[in-house]
């Protein structure tokens, strides 16, 4: 059977259930999968590992150096093989930089349906995690591929930081202002193309986005003043929110007024009920934890991203230099803050007009 197909006329999406980190398991699922009554061993090196929401493992190696170890793979978002690759390497590399790390080496995960897909497709996958790790500096060192009945795609990368820039989830202060590194709305654009509605003129805008690389998170590691930071992924802003502010004992207001969306026209694909499912799974795992709220804010605030952008809590004497950081890393239209760290309140995350 896969000698009679033509590989570029084949759109991945339509062998997968899921997309991207749409596909992630919801919040409330996830806590009910990883509750343990198993007592880990004690290990004064693992300085970030399973007992926070954080997004890698960190391992004290010695000499004021530490191991970031991650892994991030899903089913593909996109209908080309070459940009679903680069996606999927993007949004697990993002993961180093999120810590505030640097990355150094990547390893493949394949899931491949062989007897639907022709083995041609997934090597333009690899090539297109090849050329992001390229990006990002790394060689895709080696990896591991299975027969599965849906293609799956990711990394398991590692990377080097030093102990005082370590950056965690959980550690924002009352007081902190929030900025984000990427807009937000892919999840919306992603499904629009997959109902057949998304205007010629919105094709590929977030596939570019992406495939954009979170490498300021390197440099926003040196940053005495960034207390936390994060990516956006599958949970959307509003569930990353969550987690960096209970985390750290604390609550949130986001000025919704200052969000950055990827496009303008946005509330015509929300009118037109272009929501991807795992925006309901998300509400429905940290609903109750949101202050009051409307549909239309629902609808961009809890929209699974792919390859999101970074959640930074920073301290406010340092916000001159994370908005220059920015702005060296042409992100100039991500220097206005989009809410606040605020002392615990009745609801963890409050929407600000």
């Amino acid at each position: 059977m896969t000698e009679t197909i033509n590989a570029t006329d084949i759109k991945l999406t339509k062998y997968s259930h899921g997309a991207g980190c749409g596909c992630k398991i919801s919040p409330k699922v996830l806590d009910e999968i990883l509750a343990s009554n198993f007592a880990m061993p004690d290990n004064d090196k693992l300085i970030v590992g399973n007992h926070s929401k954080d997004d890698a493992a960190v391992y004290d190696i010695g000499n004021g150096s530490a191991l970031i170890s991650t892994t991030d793979f899903f089913m593909p978002i996109v209908d080309d093989p070459y940009e679903f690759g680069r996606i999927a390497s993007a949004n697990a590399i993002s993961d180093v930089y999120a810590m505030g790390g640097k990355p150094v080496l990547a390893i493949a995960i394949l899931g491949w349906p062989v007897n639907v897909l022709p083995a041609s497709v997934a090597q333009k996958v690899i090539e297109g995690s090849r050329s992001i790790c390229a990006e990002a500096g790394i060689p895709l060192a080696g990896g591991h591929s299975i027969d599965s009945p849906e293609p799956i795609f990711g990394l398991a990368v590692n990377g080097f930081v030093a102990i005082e820039n370590i950056k965690q989830n959980n550690k924002a202060q009352d007081g902190d202002i929030l900025f984000l590194t990427k807009p937000l709305g892919v999840g919306i654009l992603t499904t629009a193309e997959k109902k057949g509605i998304l205007k010629e003129e919105h094709k590929g805008i977030a596939a570019k986005q992406m495939m954009q690389l979170n490498k300021v998170g390197e440099a926003l590691g040196k940053v005495k003043g960034i207390n936390a930071m994060t990516d956006v992924t599958g949970f959307a802003l509003l569930g990353h929110l969550v987690e960096m502010a209970e985390g750290s004992g604390m609550s949130a207001v986001i000025d919704f007024e200052n969000i950055p969306t990827i496009i303008d026209e946005l509330p015509f694909y929300i009118q037109q009920q272009s929501i991807p499912g795992g925006t309901n799974r998300n509400w429905d795992s940290y609903g109750e934890k949101i202050g009051a709220i409307s549909d239309y804010q629902k609808a961009i605030l809890a929209d699974p991203q792919t390859s999101g952008g970074l959640l930074v809590a920073v301290a406010a004497g340092a916000v001159d230099e994370v908005k220059n950081i920015l702005l060296q890393n042409g992100l100039g239209k991500c220097i206005t803050p989009v809410g606040r760290i605020i002392s615990k309140q009745e609801k963890v995350v409050t929407i600000s007009i």
